[in-house]
């Protein structure tokens, strides 16, 4: 598919089917994860499925909104091996992960699935319920799985600003 045309059919997937995930489709996600770009590829990228009910329930605990969860991503990055611009100190973990997070959305979407990247629960929850070192941040929650066949865009989904509005 064209890049542009999937990047204007992917949307927050809201309603998912019960049908498992294929090994297959995870090991493309993980690929297109690793296979993006960070900061003089340093790679700080770290990645934890959540593919069994112990993972789902560990979420379920943290994420206020409560999602039907196939299969999640929760993608982090290690603190030490980011790079760090020189003239303010700041690093380039979050951004590092949010392009490794976007790949995988998109590489999902080529595939057939659905997702979305959900941002709403307690950081520091999540870290205690699956044991991650200090050194790693989570960053982005990627929720994936088959759409269900009610899931349907929400509401102002394709509504767009003009370009005048976002060219600086």
């Amino acid at each position: 598919m064209d890049f542009l045309e999937l990047s204007k059919q992917r949307f927050s997937v809201l309603e998912y089917s019960n049908a498992p995930v294929e090994q297959e489709k995870i090991d493309k996600i993980i690929e297109a994860g690793i296979a993006a770009p960070t900061a003089c590829n340093f790679q700080p990228q770290r990645i934890l499925i959540v593919d069994d009910d112990e993972g789902r329930i560990k979420l379920n605990r943290v994420v206020p909104s409560k999602y039907h969860i196939p299969l999640a991503f929760l993608i982090c990055y290690s603190k030490q091996e980011c790079w760090k611009r020189p003239m303010d100190g700041k690093t380039s973990g979050d951004i590092d992960a949010s392009i490794v997070a976007t790949h995988m959305m998109l590489e999902a979407t080529e595939l057939g699935l659905g997702s979305i990247w959900v941002m709403y629960w307690d950081p520091k929850k999540l870290k205690s319920e699956f044991g991650l070192a200090d050194d790693i941040e989570p960053t982005a929650l990627l929720i994936v799985g088959y759409k269900a066949e009610e899931a349907k865009p929400r509401q102002g989904h394709y509504s767009r600003k003009e370009k005048e509005d976002i060219l600086l």
